[in-house]
């Protein structure tokens, strides 16, 4: 489980009050992998399958559900800022929950930064639970990005070993409206 934090890059911007102390947990099993991110605005799920790439990202929010699906090339096309993503590591180290971490740095294609305290002493099989942390050798432990106006980091505060249910990893069947990858994308383009 990660621990959300947002601040503002400059104070001119507003703060994202509804997404500060937001949580998100991220649950692995073979090439499956499903990520919950918990705010006070409401709940976001994204669920991959890396061996066929197809995905579906659930939305709950003011008391509407939205299931957008994805094939390969959307995820690709969703994921191409993280595409030939190289950290360069830095001199700085620092122990979070335990772990001994690594701070190594990424710039991505749209010219932002992803900054991330990784530990070696994790590695995982999975690689693909999120495109911008497959080059990173270990697991990130803490990491921060940049948008224009605001900063996101996350904080590790808590790994659980046990195993996770394959039930957990399947798409929902009802109870969704339903959208493809491109719908959403061209409905976002009118608001």
């Amino acid at each position: 489980m990660y621990d959300i934090t947002i601040q503002p890059k400059n104070s001119k911007a507003k703060p994202a009050s509804g997404l500060n102390g937001a949580k998100t947990n991220i649950y692995l099993k073979g090439g499956l992998s499903r990520t919950e991110m918990a705010s006070a605005l409401g709940n976001e799920t994204t669920i991959y399958n890396s061996k066929v790439g197809n995905a579906v990202i659930l939305k709950e929010y003011s008391g509407q559900k939205l299931m957008i699906t994805l094939d390969k090339d959307n995820w690709a096309e969703r994921n191409k800022k993280f595409d030939g993503i190289n950290f360069e590591n830095t001199p700085e180290t620092k122990v979070i929950e335990n772990y001994n971490c690594k701070k190594a740095i990424a710039k991505l294609s749209d010219g932002s930064n992803l900054t991330v305290y990784y530990t070696p002493d994790l590695v995982l099989l999975n690689k693909d639970f999120n495109r911008a942390f497959k080059n990173l050798p270990g697991f990130p432990v803490e990491y921060e990005y940049e948008t224009d106006k605001m900063i996101f980091k996350y904080t590790l505060s808590q790994i659980d070993f046990n195993p996770v249910a394959a039930a957990k990893f399947d798409f929902p069947k009802s109870g969704y409206r339903v959208m493809t990858y491109n719908e959403n994308k061209e409905a976002k383009k009118e608001d």
